[in-house]
């Protein structure tokens, strides 16, 4: 979809401040997961049966099992009673792509005795169960005040678009599920791209299919690794989401402003 398929035909102005800095933008460049998309209710429990499929099947050919702290060894964090309470923001899991993943998992099943071929088909089939676990339970959420910011945006005149880890079909999927794919003018994924975040790759190709210079884009996500790809492609700005306060300024060296929260952004149409 293009941005006149979308209904934007013209380029609007605006600011957007947060933390008592102001920015002059005509677009915004979202990450997905952990930015719009509550990042552990879904990718945890993806990982949960990731994993689970993969250890059976390692336990089938008489082979050591996965190690049972493996999730959080990737970046996500459990309470006393097991349940899943946050992730680490610069682990692979909340950074790295699908084919990432994969990679790491395969590289389990190498050092669990499989060969390297055995280890990346049995990693490609657990990434289908677990895929085919996401669609039949659609588990999915916004974060809180992202649908009440996307409407400001909206109504600012503002050009949105998608800049993701995730797999582009993947990740309009979500969108539809989440209901806001109609604010986004573009989707950009980690398949789409030669390069992935740090990287300026998908920012300067969403910046392309919207028609906006780099540095009129304001671009919001989770992780340093998302700040870093705004500031090698020039962007505008570079406003890190940290909900729960659990990363802290520290945790975003590459950030121009830190938020808690959508409630922190002020958005307004220029003229």
């Amino acid at each position: 979809m293009n941005s006149t398929e979308s209904g934007n035909n013209h380029l609007a102005t605006a600011t957007i401040a947060v933390a008592g800095i102001e920015f002059t933008i005509e677009a915004i460049l979202f990450d997905k997961d952990g930015t719009l998309m509550d990042f552990i209710y879904t990718w945890g429990r993806w990982g949960e049966r990731l994993l689970a499929h993969f250890s059976s099947e390692l336990m089938k050919r008489q082979r050591l099992p996965l190690a049972e702290d493996l999730l959080q060894v990737w970046g996500i964090n459990y309470d006393t009673e097991g349940q899943i309470s946050g992730y680490d923001r610069n682990s692979p899991l909340s950074m790295g792509t699908v084919d990432d993943m994969l990679t790491l998992l395969a590289l389990e099943g190498y050092k669990a005795g499989l060969s390297w071929a055995e280890a990346k088909v049995l990693a490609a089939k657990s990434r289908e169960a677990a895929d085919e676990a996401l669609e039949g339970s659609r588990i999915a959420r916004l974060l809180p005040e992202v649908l009440s910011f996307l409407e400001r945006c909206r109504q600012a005149g503002l050009l949105l678009g998608i800049v993701t880890s995730d797999e582009t079909a993947a990740a309009e999927k979500h969108l539809e599920w989440l209901g806001i794919r109609s604010y986004f003018s573009v989707c950009v994924g980690a398949d789409r791209v030669n390069r992935g975040k740090p990287y300026p790759d998908m920012a300067e190709l969403a910046c392309r299919e919207l028609g906006v210079e780099v540095a009129k884009v304001a671009v919001i996500g989770d992780t340093d690794g998302d700040m870093q790809m705004a500031r090698s492609a020039g962007a505008a700005a570079a406003i890190a989401l940290d909900e729960g306060h659990t990363a802290g300024k520290d945790g975003f060296p590459s950030a121009d402003a830190v938020m808690a929260s959508y409630r922190e952004l002020r958005v307004e149409q220029v003229g």
